[in-house]
């Protein structure tokens, strides 16, 4: 088996690049400091395409490849984290509506979602529910020709800047997907500030009081959130955040490498002390297994792979791991440099810890991959 891009991924890859260094990187501090994207720059992003990278040419997307979409969630995720993350929760709207809406909701929504004419948000997680997503606490009752909505969402992703909500509820006592418009009565979001990484991800705590929807915003069936909707979702939602961590750790190696190349400590470069090495092979060599893995997954995902959940679930957690990882290593080699905002590896390694925690935990994933391999061994 031969791994290796096609003439057109590389020319992808380098345009990735390219953008994120021109548009992205000089400006990730700020969005970091400000807690917030700056509209332009997502308005450059939309002027791309690639918030339309997920979805097919016949509704305005791209209609990219698995592997090209984790190639640009790589390059952007080296530049900045809150931004990858605008990528990867409106990704996860858009892929439920194509895969699971009705005709009716396709047309009408990701058209502007590929345009980011609408940007949408995912929103399962809960106050008082995390991992353990079947119990979601929101309620939706039927109501005549509408469902009524009540419940509170938090730590959602965009949540302050999003048009559209995908939103989880129990529907007849189980899990269901609803659509929610930003706007709609009963509906508000209410910013979260003073997180420790992403912080510019804008999150938002939504709170839902009586907010009447018409029927036809539910996407899926009744008791399909979850086992369908959702974890449709999440499969999108992991392979990005790993393709993300590569390049977050990327970006830890190329600090890393291009300080110790010019900080002198004892009469010569730090590059030259072999404990400083050791670090900088272990992040060389974590980053390319992290990619591979991705790709792997990528590629299963294109030829339509069953075995690519379970291979996602494996470069997430391995990616996410490895970043942190990375992190901490480049903020070791730069010293007391690397704990001060001068420095971006302090930003990365904030930025890394939440990687471990979105899209299913480490922990989450341990279970998972472990209950996966047992049954796969069994004679």
């Amino acid at each position: 088996m031969k791994i290796e891009l096609t003439k057109e991924q590389l020319n992808r890859q380098k345009e990735f690049r390219e953008f994120a260094d021109d548009a992205v990187v000089p400006y990730a501090a700020q969005n970091d400091r400000e807690e917030r994207l700056d509209p332009e720059l997502i308005e450059r992003v939309k002027e791309r395409g690639y918030l339309g990278s997920m979805l097919p040419q016949e509704y305005g997307g791209m209609g990219w490849d698995w592997v090209t979409i984790g190639l640009l969630n790589e390059e952007i995720g080296r530049g900045c984290s809150s931004l990858r993350s605008l990528l990867t929760v409106h990704g996860m709207v858009a892929l439920a509506l194509l895969r699971w809406g009705s005709e009716e909701q396709r047309s009408r929504w990701l058209p502007k979602m590929a345009a980011g004419e609408v940007i949408g948000a995912f929103a399962l997680t809960e106050p008082e529910v995390g991992s353990d997503a079947k119990n979601v606490q929101s309620v939706a009752a039927a109501s005549d020709d509408n469902y009524v909505i009540n419940g509170r969402k938090k730590w959602i992703t965009m949540g302050q800047i999003a048009d559209l909500y995908l939103i989880f509820a129990k529907c007849e006592g189980k899990p269901t997907a609803f659509l929610v418009e930003r706007g709609t009565p009963g509906f508000s979001a209410d910013p979260i500030t003073g997180m420790l990484g992403a912080r510019a991800s804008m999150l938002a705590e939504l709170h839902l009081a009586d907010c009447i929807i018409p029927q036809e915003n539910m996407v899926g069936s009744v008791g399909t959130g979850l086992s369908h909707v959702a974890l449709h979702c999440l499969d999108y939602g992991r392979y990005t955040v790993a393709c993300g961590c590569v390049g977050l750790g990327q970006a830890c190696l190329e600090q890393s490498v291009r300080y110790s190349r010019q900080r002198k400590q004892f009469g010569k470069a730090l590059r030259e002390n072999q404990l400083i090495q050791k670090m900088i092979t272990e992040m060389a060599v974590n980053v390319k297994a992290a990619r591979l893995l991705c790709y792997h997954a990528g590629y299963l995902k294109d030829v339509m792979d069953p075995d690519s959940i379970m291979e996602t679930w494996t470069a997430k957690y391995f990616a996410s791991k490895m970043v942190n990882q990375a992190a901490s290593d480049a903020v070791q080699i730069h010293g007391a440099n690397g704990c001060s905002h001068d420095y971006p590896v302090e930003r990365y390694m904030r930025d890394a810890r939440i990687n471990e925690i979105i899209e299913g935990t480490s922990q989450m994933h341990e279970m998972l991959i472990a209950l996966h391999t047992i049954r796969q061994m069994q004679p």
